[in-house]
């Protein structure tokens, strides 16, 4: 959505462009198309008219059969105004109906946020985790993969995603070793497809 249309309320041209993507996504056989990043807004009511374009966006995906939704980093955390944290707002603003959210935990918790917190105050908004961690998942210890494991259901997950920011070594080894570590991992349950 262009700032004029953010400005004005009206996202009918960006919602055109939005069409033909979600033609080309179910053409495709995909089942989800998912938003990785918003800016900040500079006000609450450019962040309101950013969450009544997801819904926007939502309900077209829904009207052709996908799912919609958002994934965070550590900027949703902060505040707009000075008044409302951003996610928080997302979460509040929008239809569960037409946006589920993915959280990231690594960007959570670097946004200075618990994701085990956000699972109990918006239970079933969660439907997708990006399970990351600074370099291979596990090695660094600042997030509590055992906790947001034990909160999937409160959270809503029904799909998990391992995703590394870094590796210590080459890429294909730092996923192989992420992936072992969740595979060995106890409070990961066995419904999930490892």
């Amino acid at each position: 959505m262009s700032e004029e249309e953010c400005a004005l309320g009206d996202f009918s041209e960006s919602l055109k462009w939005w069409k033909a993507c979600i033609a080309a996504h179910k053409e495709a056989g995909m089942l989800y198309i998912v938003t990785p990043w918003l800016d900040l807004p500079k006000t609450v009511k450019d962040l309101d008219t950013e969450c009544r374009y997801l819904d926007a966006i939502g309900k077209l995906c829904r009207e052709a059969g996908l799912q919609y939704g958002y994934h965070n980093h550590a900027h949703e955390f902060e505040k707009v105004e000075g008044k409302v944290v951003m996610l928080d707002y997302m979460l509040a603003h929008t239809n569960p109906d037409y946006v589920f959210f993915e959280m990231d935990v690594y960007w959570t918790v670097i946004g200075n946020a618990s994701p085990v917190d956000y699972f109990k105050k918006y239970p079933g908004r969660f439907t997708a985790l990006h399970i990351k961690d600074h370099r291979e998942i596990g090695q660094s210890g600042m997030v509590g993969f055992d906790a947001i494991f034990a909160h999937t259901d409160t959270a809503g997950v029904r799909h998990i995603f391992v995703e590394v920011e870094e590796v210590s070594g080459n890429l294909e080894d730092g996923l192989t070793q992420s992936i072992r570590y969740l595979q060995k991992a106890p409070f990961v349950k066995a419904t999930y497809t490892k």
